[in-house]
């Protein structure tokens, strides 16, 4: 009796290992096949393939700086020579600080070398950027001063001024720069220039443009508070073209 029951475990184990083999052999190879084919569909027999997730995309990179697009600028206020062979098209925010940076910093620049001389005009655009408290009044304000013909000077008082923007202190600095304050006050009371510096506000978008300052020059774009060099190299570039 007790060698039958040796014999009947031994054959257990003989049959236990077998499977076991077995089964390690099904699953070597379901590591190269993808599995065991238990995710077949059902009557068709075709193995059901995982879907691939996509390959991450590089980050928007904006607009190729060496791409000519056409920027309008017209009803935008313009210093400089009317024929000048080179445009600057600003797009601005009045509360920005970089754009206080370029005014303060490369502006005269560009001014004493190109407006000056009759080489370069600038026509100023609006992007007041929503979380700017101040920057869609100023950019009103500095419309309806350029109702009155002192678009320029109002634009240089708000930004020697920068700090101190607020609303209440737009009607003052009216009166600073000369303007009719009644007219002045009126103008922004109508809400008169709102559409017009939407307008802008869209073309900016439409352009690329989705930061202050952003500049267009014969249509190409550089965007931020460059140095003087930078805007030499492009200007320079559209004068020897």
């Amino acid at each position: 009796m007790n060698g039958d029951n040796e014999s009947f475990q031994v054959k257990k184990v003989t049959i236990w290992k077998i499977l076991t083999g077995i089964f390690g052999v099904l699953f070597v190879a379901s590591l190269f096949t993808g599995g065991f084919g238990l995710g077949a569909n059902e009557g068709t027999g075709s193995a059901v393939v995982a879907p691939t997730a996509p390959l991450p995309t590089a980050p928007s990179q904006g607009p190729d700086p060496n791409v000519r697009q056409d920027v309008k600028y017209d009803g935008a206020p313009v210093k400089g020579d009317k024929d000048a062979k080179v445009t600057i098209v600003e797009f601005s925010d009045f509360q920005c600080p970089f754009c206080g940076r370029f005014y303060e910093q490369t502006l005269p620049s560009i001014q004493k070398e190109y407006i000056d001389t009759g080489k370069v005009k600038l026509a100023f655009r609006h992007l007041p950027l929503s979380f700017h408290e101040y920057a869609m009044p100023a950019a009103e304000a500095s419309e309806c001063a350029n109702e009155q013909g002192k678009f320029w000077e109002y634009h240089d008082k708000i930004f020697t001024n920068q700090p101190s923007l607020s609303n209440e202190i737009l009607s003052t600095w009216a009166k600073d720069v000369g303007l009719d304050t009644d007219k002045f006050d009126k103008c922004m009371k109508d809400g008169n220039y709102k559409s017009k510096i939407q307008k802008d506000l869209n073309d900016a978008s439409v352009l690329g443009a989705s930061g202050t300052p952003t500049f267009f020059i014969n249509g190409k774009i550089l965007v931020g508070a460059q140095p003087f060099t930078a805007f030499k190299q492009a200007i320079d570039a559209e004068l020897s073209a």
